[in-house]
């Protein structure tokens, strides 16, 4: 993957596909590549340009010691923007990826043309706080689970009921992330990226339009918030995917690439 400098880090990227462009910003603990699973191909068939990268931290970009801010993060993505050429552009962001583009079009509004925020959130409520600061707690104490706890714990977090209950789909994502959990690193800085207090408010400045899409079974980022940025964003429609938890991109491709392109297709 070719490399851009921005913001004091080198960010790895890549584009696939002709047509205009669509930057696909990835959540935290996951390589930009994830995109490649489901979304940018079906993107790239309906005719659009994508664009992916490694967040800071993680994939085969700059890993800086240290806690990273979504200021950070906001700025390392306006900054690839820029390097690219690609503004103004459609954006779709999932999970931390959804918090820094609703905080990329606020603070940049000639870069962004439209945006797809996937489990995305303006603040965060008592159990989402609590389970950052436990997150964090593991960071500061330089804990790490064995491959096949963390495997077991994240299908329990991340997938929906109907995942979880189906013996074939559950044990090849058990296999898949204990391969994965045992070989894959991210900076620890990620686990300090989050959102300053209530930001609704702050959401309506945004101009550009926007589709807020929620998973029904998401544990890190429920419907109910995803609703709130929906309401708080003034041009913004909601969409929620059932049977689906907080990875339900990956859990229900379909559903999820056909909300996308029938919103680019629109904007």
């Amino acid at each position: 993957m070719p490399q851009v400098s921005t913001n004091g880090v080198r960010l790895s990227y890549q584009r696939s596909g002709q047509g205009e462009p669509v930057l696909f910003i990835m959540g935290s603990g996951a390589a930009g590549r994830v995109w490649t699973m489901h979304q940018t191909p079906a993107v790239v068939r309906a005719g659009y340009q994508t664009v992916i990268f490694d967040n800071r931290g993680i994939g085969d970009s700059d890993a800086p010691a240290g806690r990273y801010s979504l200021a950070d993060m906001v700025a390392d993505t306006k900054g690839l923007i820029e390097a690219l050429d690609l503004g103004p552009c459609r954006i779709v962001g999932y999970s931390m990826g959804a918090m820094i583009t609703q905080e990329l079009a606020i603070e940049a509004p000639h870069l962004v043309r439209s945006a797809v925020l996937m489990s995305a959130r303006a603040r965060a409520d008592v159990m989402r706080r609590a389970m950052q600061e436990s997150e964090q707690l593991m960071q500061e104490n330089g804990i790490r689970l064995p491959p096949r706890y963390e495997a077991v714990r994240t299908v329990l977090e991340m997938l929906s009921p109907a995942s979880l209950n189906d013996d074939a789909t559950i044990r090849s994502w058990l296999e898949i992330l204990e391969l994965t959990g045992s070989s894959s690193k991210t900076a620890d800085g990620q686990a300090w990226v989050s959102q300053d207090g209530d930001r609704r408010e702050a959401l309506r400045a945004i101009t550009a339009p926007c589709r807020a899409i929620a998973f029904a079974d998401d544990l890190i980022c429920p419907p109910h918030l995803v609703s709130e940025v929906a309401d708080a964003i003034p041009d913004c429609d909601f969409v929620e995917i059932p049977d689906a938890g907080h990875l339900g991109h990956l859990e229900r491709p379909a559903e999820v690439n056909a909300a996308i392109i029938e919103f680019l297709d629109k904007y």
